[in-house]
Protein backbone atom coordinates (compact mmCIF):
# COMPACT_ATOMS: atom_id res chain seq x y z
CA UNK A 1 0.00 0.00 0.00
CA UNK A 2 2.38 2.36 -0.89
CA UNK A 3 4.98 4.21 -2.67
CA UNK A 4 8.95 8.66 -4.56
CA UNK A 5 12.79 11.81 -2.84
CA UNK A 6 10.95 11.71 0.66
CA UNK A 7 8.08 10.14 -0.69
CA UNK A 8 9.58 6.84 -2.31
CA UNK A 9 11.79 6.25 0.81
CA UNK A 10 8.65 6.47 2.77
CA UNK A 11 6.88 3.67 0.35
CA UNK A 12 10.24 1.61 0.03
CA UNK A 13 9.26 1.45 3.88
CA UNK A 14 5.76 1.05 3.78
CA UNK A 15 6.24 -2.06 1.10
CA UNK A 16 9.09 -3.53 2.88
CA UNK A 17 6.84 -3.47 6.01
CA UNK A 18 3.50 -4.86 4.25
CA UNK A 19 5.91 -8.24 2.68
CA UNK A 20 6.60 -8.55 6.78
CA UNK A 21 3.06 -8.82 7.53
CA UNK A 22 2.24 -11.01 5.17
CA UNK A 23 4.82 -13.16 6.12
CA UNK A 24 3.39 -14.57 9.29
CA UNK A 25 -0.07 -14.83 8.73
CA UNK A 26 -0.68 -16.30 5.05
CA UNK A 27 0.85 -19.54 6.02
CA UNK A 28 -2.27 -20.21 8.19
CA UNK A 29 -4.57 -19.66 4.33
CA UNK A 30 -2.65 -22.78 2.66
CA UNK A 31 -4.29 -25.84 2.80
CA UNK A 32 -1.97 -28.73 4.32
CA UNK A 33 -2.15 -30.64 1.13
CA UNK A 34 -0.69 -28.34 -1.27
CA UNK A 35 1.09 -29.91 -4.04
CA UNK A 36 3.63 -27.12 -4.72
CA UNK A 37 6.78 -26.98 -2.74
CA UNK A 38 7.10 -25.75 0.62
CA UNK A 39 10.08 -23.30 1.15
CA UNK A 40 11.75 -22.85 4.19
CA UNK A 41 11.42 -19.13 5.47
CA UNK A 42 15.40 -18.16 5.21
CA UNK A 43 17.03 -16.15 8.16
CA UNK A 44 19.10 -13.63 5.89
CA UNK A 45 17.88 -12.87 2.68
CA UNK A 46 19.62 -10.62 0.47
CA UNK A 47 17.95 -7.37 -0.05
CA UNK A 48 17.73 -7.44 -3.68
CA UNK A 49 15.78 -10.93 -3.21
CA UNK A 50 13.67 -9.18 -0.72
CA UNK A 51 12.37 -6.60 -2.68
CA UNK A 52 11.53 -9.03 -5.68
CA UNK A 53 9.46 -10.98 -3.63
CA UNK A 54 7.96 -7.83 -2.04
CA UNK A 55 6.86 -7.38 -6.03
CA UNK A 56 5.40 -10.85 -6.12
CA UNK A 57 3.49 -10.01 -3.69
CA UNK A 58 2.04 -6.81 -4.71
CA UNK A 59 1.65 -8.85 -7.98
CA UNK A 60 -0.20 -11.75 -6.66
CA UNK A 61 -2.26 -9.58 -4.47
CA UNK A 62 -3.42 -7.45 -7.06
CA UNK A 63 -3.79 -10.86 -9.88
CA UNK A 64 -5.74 -12.16 -6.57
CA UNK A 65 -8.23 -8.78 -6.38
CA UNK A 66 -8.41 -8.45 -10.56
CA UNK A 67 -8.93 -11.89 -11.03
CA UNK A 68 -11.91 -12.22 -8.74
CA UNK A 69 -13.87 -9.19 -10.87
CA UNK A 70 -13.23 -10.10 -13.90
CA UNK A 71 -14.71 -13.76 -13.04
CA UNK A 72 -17.61 -11.78 -11.68
CA UNK A 73 -17.98 -9.79 -15.27
CA UNK A 74 -17.69 -13.40 -16.98
CA UNK A 75 -20.19 -15.07 -15.00
CA UNK A 76 -22.65 -11.72 -16.10
CA UNK A 77 -21.95 -12.01 -19.73
CA UNK A 78 -22.98 -15.91 -19.42
CA UNK A 79 -19.37 -17.22 -19.37
CA UNK A 80 -20.05 -19.75 -16.13
CA UNK A 81 -16.46 -21.44 -17.36
CA UNK A 82 -14.39 -18.60 -17.55
CA UNK A 83 -15.76 -17.21 -14.46
CA UNK A 84 -14.72 -20.23 -12.39
CA UNK A 85 -11.27 -20.23 -14.23
CA UNK A 86 -10.90 -16.41 -13.20
CA UNK A 87 -11.70 -17.33 -9.41
CA UNK A 88 -9.58 -20.63 -9.05
CA UNK A 89 -6.45 -18.68 -10.48
CA UNK A 90 -7.31 -15.84 -8.42
CA UNK A 91 -7.11 -18.28 -5.19
CA UNK A 92 -3.67 -19.71 -6.57
CA UNK A 93 -2.12 -16.25 -7.01
CA UNK A 94 -3.02 -15.14 -3.22
CA UNK A 95 -3.18 -18.85 -1.19
CA UNK A 96 -0.09 -20.20 -2.86
CA UNK A 97 2.05 -17.80 -4.68
CA UNK A 98 1.93 -15.05 -2.20
CA UNK A 99 2.00 -17.17 1.02
CA UNK A 100 5.01 -18.96 -0.37
CA UNK A 101 6.95 -15.17 -0.61
CA UNK A 102 5.75 -14.46 2.19
CA UNK A 103 7.27 -17.45 3.87
CA UNK A 104 10.63 -16.90 2.13
CA UNK A 105 10.61 -13.22 3.33
CA UNK A 106 10.84 -15.17 6.84
CA UNK A 107 9.31 -12.00 9.37
CA UNK A 108 7.07 -13.63 11.26
CA UNK A 109 4.62 -11.38 13.58
CA UNK A 110 3.00 -10.95 17.06
CA UNK A 111 -0.34 -9.36 16.74
CA UNK A 112 1.25 -6.56 18.38
CA UNK A 113 4.06 -6.34 15.74
CA UNK A 114 1.28 -6.88 12.83
CA UNK A 115 -0.74 -3.63 14.43
CA UNK A 116 2.46 -1.57 14.44
CA UNK A 117 3.13 -2.61 10.55
CA UNK A 118 -0.65 -1.83 9.83
CA UNK A 119 -0.14 1.66 11.46
CA UNK A 120 2.51 2.62 9.97
CA UNK A 121 0.78 1.49 6.53
CA UNK A 122 -2.35 3.48 7.51
CA UNK A 123 -0.89 6.43 8.15
CA UNK A 124 1.67 7.06 5.13
CA UNK A 125 -1.44 6.55 3.19
CA UNK A 126 -4.04 8.70 5.32
CA UNK A 127 -1.08 11.84 5.77
CA UNK A 128 1.23 11.19 2.21
CA UNK A 129 -0.36 9.16 -0.82
CA UNK A 130 -4.04 9.83 -0.79
CA UNK A 131 -3.24 13.32 -0.12
CA UNK A 132 -0.59 13.53 -2.56
CA UNK A 133 -3.22 11.92 -5.46
CA UNK A 134 -5.77 14.08 -4.52
CA UNK A 135 -4.13 17.22 -4.93
CA UNK A 136 -2.98 16.00 -8.27
CA UNK A 137 -5.95 14.88 -9.51
CA UNK A 138 -7.64 18.57 -8.47
CA UNK A 139 -4.64 19.52 -10.23
CA UNK A 140 -5.42 17.81 -13.59
CA UNK A 141 -9.47 18.16 -13.94
CA UNK A 142 -9.65 14.61 -12.80
CA UNK A 143 -12.57 15.97 -10.05
CA UNK A 144 -14.40 12.28 -9.58
CA UNK A 145 -10.86 10.70 -8.82
CA UNK A 146 -9.58 13.90 -6.54
CA UNK A 147 -12.90 13.21 -4.42
CA UNK A 148 -12.46 9.37 -3.93
CA UNK A 149 -8.70 10.27 -2.90
CA UNK A 150 -9.58 12.19 -0.21
CA UNK A 151 -12.33 10.01 1.12
CA UNK A 152 -10.08 6.75 1.34
CA UNK A 153 -6.92 9.51 2.97
CA UNK A 154 -9.83 10.03 5.62
CA UNK A 155 -10.96 6.46 5.57
CA UNK A 156 -6.95 5.32 6.36
CA UNK A 157 -7.05 7.55 9.14
CA UNK A 158 -9.91 6.19 10.79
CA UNK A 159 -7.90 2.56 10.47
CA UNK A 160 -5.22 3.95 11.65
CA UNK A 161 -6.98 5.14 14.90
CA UNK A 162 -8.95 1.99 15.22
CA UNK A 163 -5.01 -0.12 15.19
CA UNK A 164 -3.68 1.85 17.55
CA UNK A 165 -6.66 1.57 19.98
CA UNK A 166 -6.14 -1.83 19.38
CA UNK A 167 -2.63 -1.98 20.20
CA UNK A 168 -3.38 -0.15 23.15
CA UNK A 169 -5.20 -3.11 24.43
CA UNK A 170 -3.08 -6.16 23.52
CA UNK A 171 0.05 -4.14 24.99
CA UNK A 172 -1.47 -3.26 27.78
CA UNK A 173 -4.69 -5.79 28.31
CA UNK A 174 -6.74 -3.04 29.50
CA UNK A 175 -9.76 -1.52 27.61
CA UNK A 176 -11.39 -3.47 24.51
CA UNK A 177 -10.97 -3.88 20.78
CA UNK A 178 -12.12 -1.37 18.70
CA UNK A 179 -15.99 -2.91 16.46
CA UNK A 180 -15.07 -3.90 13.09
CA UNK A 181 -15.34 -1.21 10.29
CA UNK A 182 -18.29 -2.44 7.10
CA UNK A 183 -17.59 -1.81 3.81
CA UNK A 184 -19.94 0.43 1.38
CA UNK A 185 -19.92 -2.53 -1.13
CA UNK A 186 -18.54 -0.89 -4.67
CA UNK A 187 -20.22 -2.81 -7.55
CA UNK A 188 -17.83 -3.07 -10.45
CA UNK A 189 -18.93 -3.51 -14.33
CA UNK A 190 -16.93 -3.61 -17.52
CA UNK A 191 -16.50 0.18 -18.15
CA UNK A 192 -14.33 2.73 -19.92
CA UNK A 193 -11.47 4.76 -17.32
CA UNK A 194 -13.25 7.59 -16.04
CA UNK A 195 -10.27 10.05 -16.05
CA UNK A 196 -7.98 11.26 -18.49
CA UNK A 197 -4.15 12.28 -16.64
CA UNK A 198 -1.54 9.71 -16.84
CA UNK A 199 -0.50 10.66 -13.98
CA UNK A 200 -4.31 9.90 -12.34
CA UNK A 201 -4.11 7.11 -14.01
CA UNK A 202 -0.37 5.96 -12.74
CA UNK A 203 -1.94 6.80 -9.37
CA UNK A 204 -5.01 5.00 -9.44
CA UNK A 205 -3.09 1.81 -10.14
CA UNK A 206 -0.41 2.25 -7.95
CA UNK A 207 -3.12 2.68 -5.35
CA UNK A 208 -5.19 -0.31 -6.23
CA UNK A 209 -2.06 -2.75 -5.79
CA UNK A 210 -1.63 -0.83 -2.48
CA UNK A 211 -5.09 -1.82 -1.71
CA UNK A 212 -5.52 -5.28 -3.04
CA UNK A 213 -1.97 -6.25 -0.94
CA UNK A 214 -3.37 -4.80 2.09
CA UNK A 215 -6.36 -6.92 1.95
CA UNK A 216 -4.82 -9.67 1.58
CA UNK A 217 -2.39 -8.64 4.50
CA UNK A 218 -5.09 -7.82 6.63
CA UNK A 219 -6.81 -11.78 6.35
CA UNK A 220 -3.74 -12.90 7.77
CA UNK A 221 -2.96 -10.81 10.04
CA UNK A 222 -6.91 -12.12 11.43
CA UNK A 223 -5.78 -15.58 10.77
CA UNK A 224 -2.91 -15.45 13.18
CA UNK A 225 -5.25 -13.15 16.01
CA UNK A 226 -7.86 -16.25 15.54
CA UNK A 227 -5.00 -18.69 16.02
CA UNK A 228 -3.67 -16.14 19.22
CA UNK A 229 -6.76 -16.51 20.87
CA UNK A 230 -7.70 -12.85 19.99
CA UNK A 231 -11.35 -12.87 18.25
CA UNK A 232 -11.90 -9.56 18.48
CA UNK A 233 -8.71 -8.21 17.14
CA UNK A 234 -9.51 -10.92 13.94
CA UNK A 235 -13.22 -9.48 13.33
CA UNK A 236 -11.21 -5.62 12.76
CA UNK A 237 -8.71 -7.09 10.68
CA UNK A 238 -11.32 -8.59 8.60
CA UNK A 239 -13.20 -5.57 8.62
CA UNK A 240 -10.96 -3.34 7.72
CA UNK A 241 -9.67 -6.03 5.19
CA UNK A 242 -13.17 -5.72 3.71
CA UNK A 243 -13.05 -2.03 3.36
CA UNK A 244 -10.17 -1.75 1.21
CA UNK A 245 -11.14 -4.64 -1.31
CA UNK A 246 -14.94 -4.05 -1.51
CA UNK A 247 -14.72 -0.20 -1.01
CA UNK A 248 -11.53 1.61 -1.74
CA UNK A 249 -9.66 -0.76 -4.47
CA UNK A 250 -13.71 -1.37 -6.21
CA UNK A 251 -14.28 1.73 -6.26
CA UNK A 252 -10.49 2.95 -7.70
CA UNK A 253 -10.77 -0.34 -10.25
CA UNK A 254 -14.23 1.58 -11.27
CA UNK A 255 -12.35 5.13 -11.97
CA UNK A 256 -9.41 3.25 -13.91
CA UNK A 257 -11.84 1.13 -15.93
CA UNK A 258 -9.89 -1.84 -15.06
CA UNK A 259 -12.87 -4.23 -15.98
CA UNK A 260 -14.12 -4.82 -19.69
CA UNK A 261 -15.63 -7.20 -21.32
CA UNK A 262 -14.56 -10.94 -20.43
CA UNK A 263 -12.47 -11.20 -24.10
CA UNK A 264 -10.82 -8.16 -22.99
CA UNK A 265 -10.05 -9.04 -19.38
CA UNK A 266 -8.79 -12.45 -20.70
CA UNK A 267 -6.40 -10.48 -23.22
CA UNK A 268 -4.90 -8.48 -20.13
CA UNK A 269 -4.54 -11.56 -18.04
CA UNK A 270 -2.51 -13.41 -21.01
CA UNK A 271 -0.48 -10.52 -21.35
CA UNK A 272 0.11 -10.26 -17.57
CA UNK A 273 0.36 -13.90 -17.03
CA UNK A 274 2.96 -14.20 -20.00
CA UNK A 275 5.05 -11.32 -18.87
CA UNK A 276 5.43 -13.04 -15.48
CA UNK A 277 6.44 -16.34 -16.87
CA UNK A 278 8.70 -15.59 -18.94
CA UNK A 279 10.69 -11.90 -17.64
CA UNK A 280 9.59 -11.07 -14.31
CA UNK A 281 10.39 -14.33 -12.74
CA UNK A 282 13.40 -15.90 -13.94
CA UNK A 283 14.92 -12.22 -13.57
CA UNK A 284 14.12 -12.65 -10.31
CA UNK A 285 15.39 -16.00 -10.41
CA UNK A 286 18.12 -14.74 -11.80
CA UNK A 287 19.54 -12.04 -9.09
CA UNK A 288 18.87 -14.37 -6.38
CA UNK A 289 20.52 -17.10 -8.09
CA UNK A 290 23.49 -14.73 -8.45
CA UNK A 291 23.38 -14.03 -4.51
CA UNK A 292 23.28 -17.11 -3.41
CA UNK A 293 19.46 -17.60 -2.45
CA UNK A 294 18.87 -21.02 -3.17
CA UNK A 295 14.87 -21.39 -2.05
CA UNK A 296 14.04 -17.95 -3.81
CA UNK A 297 15.23 -19.20 -6.73
CA UNK A 298 12.97 -22.71 -6.93
CA UNK A 299 10.34 -20.20 -5.77
CA UNK A 300 10.87 -17.75 -8.75
CA UNK A 301 11.15 -20.74 -11.36
CA UNK A 302 8.09 -22.57 -9.37
CA UNK A 303 5.89 -19.32 -10.12
CA UNK A 304 6.84 -18.89 -13.44
CA UNK A 305 5.92 -22.32 -14.39
CA UNK A 306 2.76 -22.10 -12.84
CA UNK A 307 2.29 -18.30 -14.56
CA UNK A 308 3.06 -20.16 -17.90
CA UNK A 309 0.19 -22.46 -17.12
CA UNK A 310 -2.32 -19.68 -16.32
CA UNK A 311 -1.68 -17.93 -19.96
CA UNK A 312 -2.06 -21.02 -21.49
CA UNK A 313 -5.06 -21.64 -19.93
CA UNK A 314 -6.57 -17.98 -20.35
CA UNK A 315 -5.59 -18.08 -23.75
CA UNK A 316 -7.55 -21.24 -24.38
CA UNK A 317 -10.47 -19.96 -22.68
CA UNK A 318 -10.35 -16.62 -25.00
CA UNK A 319 -9.93 -18.95 -28.25
CA UNK A 320 -12.96 -20.74 -27.26
CA UNK A 321 -15.08 -17.39 -27.19
CA UNK A 322 -14.30 -16.81 -30.91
Amino acid sequence: MSRHSIRRLLVGLCILTAASQAATAVALAVPADQHRATYTAARALHPQTLSDLTTAMKGEGFAYASYDLYGAQADREGHPAVGKLFRTTAQTELNEHLHEAATLAGVAGTDAANLRQAINGETYEHQVMYRAFADQARKDGDLEAAKLFSEIAADEGRHRDAYRAALTVVTTGHGAIPAPPKADMVPVSAGLPKVQAARTKANLDTAMHGEALAHANYMLFAAHAEQAGNPALARLFEGTAGVELHEHFAGEAVLAGLVRTTKENLRTAVTGEHHEATNLYPGFAERATAVGDTAAVGYFRDTAADEAKHAAAFQQALNQLH
